[in-house]
């Protein structure tokens, strides 16, 4: 990526980030990022929304590993 483009990737990080505080979504920078990725590959952006709101409501698991499935 050429410098250009890539200060304005992280302008546009950095502005989408800032709305997101704002709204006061709870997303990190990184997550925000990940999120915008996939709605440039052509994920539906509403989708994506009503998964980050059905994880936001699930309670953390201790440690931060992922539940193991039996």
């Amino acid at each position: 990526m050429d410098p250009e483009a890539s200060r304005t990737a992280r302008e546009s990080l950095d502005l989408a980030f800032g709305m997101s505080n704002i709204l006061d979504t709870g997303l990190d920078r990184h997550t925000l990022s990940v999120l915008i990725a996939l709605c440039d590959l052509g994920l539906n952006p509403e989708a994506l929304a009503a998964v980050v709101k059905e994880l936001q409501k699930e309670p953390s698991s201790s440690g931060g590993t992922t539940p193991s499935v039996n």
